[in-house]
């Protein structure tokens, strides 16, 4: 009696093994891309929410970039210390020093890219054209 695998085992069995393959790699997506474009969703929602705060109070509001992380700052005088946030990543950075996020409800035409490291490991730009809400560029 022969024992041992024969080839349309061994085909099936390998078959297999490269289907879970290519779906675990086209499931694991690179983490510093992912973890950018979870940043720029993040500050989208943080500067939209800061542009209603300062057409509701009249007051304007500035996005500033700090070492580490930004600042959202109230413009007027007497106002609270601005609340300053960190990145998701070390390495990430922005290339815009500062935006203007109102209180008009039309502002100017703004954008800004956040980067991993030097850029070469990735970048996605935010943007707005002044009437729309800040999003994720293609």
């Amino acid at each position: 009696m022969n024992r041992g695998f024969t080839l349309v085992e061994l085909l099936v069995v390998l078959a297999i093994v490269a289907l879970g393959s290519a779906s675990v790699m086209w499931s694991l997506r690179d983490s510093s891309t992912q973890q950018l474009e979870s940043e720029a969703q993040r500050l989208c929602a943080l500067l939209e929410a800061a542009r209603a705060q300062s057409r509701a109070n009249g007051v304007a509001i500035r996005w500033r970039a700090v070492d580490g992380g930004f600042v959202i700052e109230s413009l007027q005088p007497g106002s609270p210390p601005p609340k300053t946030y960190g990145w998701l990543s070390p390495s990430t950075r922005a290339t815009a020093t500062y935006l203007s996020l109102g209180p008009e409800p039309i502002v100017a035409p703004q954008s800004l890219s956040l980067l991993q490291g030097d850029g070469r490991r990735g970048s996605v730009r935010i943007s707005t054209d002044g009437l729309r809400p800040f999003s994720v560029a293609p």
